[in-house]
């Protein structure tokens, strides 16, 4: 466990070696201060308090000359020990920021399937507390560095004044040592522990929110404030696991000093009586060993902190080395006119083994809408996921203009190509923000456009700050229909070349569904080419040809009324849409 902190700590000592070293310095000259300090009041009581009971006068001119001294004294270890907390402060906090900062970065890079496999809350506590956790030791460590030289120093200058009283030291610095890696030993387990448990509140805290609706309409608040308290006293043991062993710990590594200073007194009282040493040699040898009790604090607190710092690194560093990010090539594509969009016998199988695309060939020629229908688990959405390149095909080839996706620039790749996705997801903002993004181009004229074309420009001018309004965390003030309408103006105010849309109008009214398709149909052949998932015949109507699939395999492909002539299946999945949409009229 030392020696993997001790790798941790390195890592971010080369990251912040400027800031590192002013802290060390200002720990540094206040422990030489402190050293220095015992030997002035040491010096102060040999020549001015013994001689002032012996005389029975007191010198006030050496008096005075003792206290400006001890005032100088003080005033440098004040301003060391604000150079070392404040370079310390602004090391810690800079690296967590970097911290968090490479962790954002890594979850935008890594590729879906990554994401599928691990929660949101555990993300969440990486990005919280286990980067807290890992930059922790960073705040005493300039101390504890500056301690170690001053134990040696002062360790030094008693074997210099007299090796009998040293002989106490070199009992005591070895004794703290061992006792620091013998916590460290047991601590470790617990604090990995602890770490991982924090991280599981977080999971459930995470989905018990996310899932307020579906508790509440089923009832279950007493169950999932059952399971949350179950998860809560786990880690609420094991945190008195790690308070119990720290509670012995602690007291130990404070008594330590303290039998130093009174093992000093008892040995340096005889050696005075023996002559070997002076009153000034034994004052300042005790005061030295009393004044360490704070200061191997500071070896204690990092010690303390290493463990979790650990658990906590290890957890961040999972992350940062996850493999499996999305490679960019170089090639940049023309940002202009329709693009189109080829699939050349692409195959896809899910990390659990499921082959979902076998062989799909298909076109999106430029400027022209293509429907894909099939039954649940077809293929759809992982044709529209291969399309934006939120995941590579296993074989096969996809192309936009012509251009194997795997060699374009994200940039390409992002000014091209815009997916609306089956759940709409709004940010917690306003419908401006939410819809403009941030994007240049993207100005008041372009987002009422875009709202115009989802047909939902009506409704947000009605809205009391109209492009103003916040909408709520995931867009909780709007309906479902107006999230994908929202969602669907977000995608079109990027205008893009190639429009995906996945089920993206099934929360829609089927009247204004057919006026939002109207509107994509007549725009579609100015800027952008469309592939469309469809179940809806109004949705289907849009395309200019129709690809039908089942079991991951294109069965046929063709207008909607000869698919529906010829083609058993197809004919059967839409009726039964139609029949079902009747039934709930």
């Amino acid at each position: 466990m030392l020696l993997r902190g001790l790798r941790v700590l390195g890592q971010g000592i080369a990251a912040e070696p400027r800031l590192f070293a002013i802290s060390v310095a200002g720990s540094v000259l206040h422990g030489a201060m402190l050293v220095g300090n015992a030997y002035v009041i040491g010096a102060i009581v040999g020549r001015v308090i013994t001689p002032a009971f012996a005389e029975d006068r007191i010198d006030v001119g050496a008096l005075g000359l003792a206290a400006a001294v001890l005032l100088g004294i003080s005033g440098i270890r004040v301003a060391a020990m604000f150079a070392r907390r404040l370079a310390a402060g602004a090391m810690m906090f800079r690296l967590q920021a970097g911290y968090r900062e490479r962790i954002t970065r890594r979850y935008l890079e890594l590729p879906l399937a990554w994401h599928q496999r691990n929660s949101a809350g555990s993300l969440l506590s990486t990005a919280t507390s286990d980067v807290e956790a890992a930059v922790q030791p960073f705040a005493p460590l300039p101390l504890a560095v500056g301690t170690i030289v001053m134990l040696f120093g002062a360790l030094g200058s008693v074997l210099w004044t007299d090796w009998v009283l040293g002989l106490v030291g070199l009992v005591l610095v070895p004794s703290l040592f061992a006792l620091n890696v013998f916590y460290s030993r047991r601590m470790s387990p617990r604090q990995m522990r602890a770490q991982k448990l924090r991280a599981g509140v977080a999971e459930i805290a995470h989905e018990s929110f996310d899932g307020a609706l579906v508790i509440k309409t089923m009832g279950k608040e007493t169950a999932e404030t059952e399971r949350f308290a179950a998860r809560v006293g786990e880690l609420r043991d094991a945190l008195i696991a790690v308070g119990r062993l720290r509670g012995l710990f602690d007291p130990l590594m404070d008594s330590l000093p303290s039998v130093g200073t009174i093992a000093v007194l008892l040995l340096g009282t005889w050696r005075l009586s023996t002559g070997a040493i002076t009153v000034s040699q034994l004052v300042s040898v005790a005061f030295l060993f009393t004044v360490l009790a704070f200061p191997l604090r500071a070896i204690a607190w990092l010690v303390g902190d290493l463990p979790r710092g650990v658990a906590g690194y290890d957890r961040v560093h999972a992350v940062l080395g996850a493999e499996g990010s999305t490679r960019y090539g170089t090639d940049d594509l023309d940002l202009t006119g329709p693009a189109q969009l080829t699939f050349e016998n692409v195959d896809f199988t899910y990390a659990t083994g499921e082959q979902v695309l076998a062989g799909v060939t298909l076109e999106v020629p430029a400027g022209k809408t293509v429907a894909l229908v099939g039954p649940t688990g077809s293929g759809k959405s992982t044709i529209a996921s291969l399309a934006v390149r939120l995941v590579d095909p296993d074989s096969g080839t996809v192309r936009l203009d012509g251009a194997d996706l795997r060699t374009l620039t994200a940039e390409s790749l992002a000014g091209s190509i815009a997916l609306v996705p089956q759940l709409p997801f709004v940010f917690d903002d306003t419908v401006r923000a939410n819809i403009a993004l941030d994007r240049p181009a993207a100005d008041d004229a372009e987002v009422w456009a875009a709202l115009r074309l989802a047909q939902i420009d009506s409704f947000v001018a009605g809205l009391p700050e109209s492009l103003d309004t916040e909408v709520g965390e995931r867009g909780t003030s709007l309906s479902g229909g107006q999230r994908q309408r929202i969602t669907l103006a977000r995608a079109l105010a990027g205008r893009p070349r190639l429009l995906i849309l996945d089920d993206a109008t099934s929360a829609v009214d089927p009247r204004v569904e057919a006026a939002i398709l109207g509107a994509l149909r007549a725009s579609a052949g100015e800027g952008a080419s469309i592939l469309v998932v469809a179940y809806r015949r109004a949705t289907i109507a849009l395309a200019d040809e129709v690809v039908y699939l089942e079991n991951g395999r294109i069965l046929a492909r063709g207008t909607h009324t000869e698919l529906l002539a010829t083609v058993p299946g197809y004919k059967d999945l839409v009726t039964a849409y139609e029949k079902a949409e009747a039934l709930n009229d």
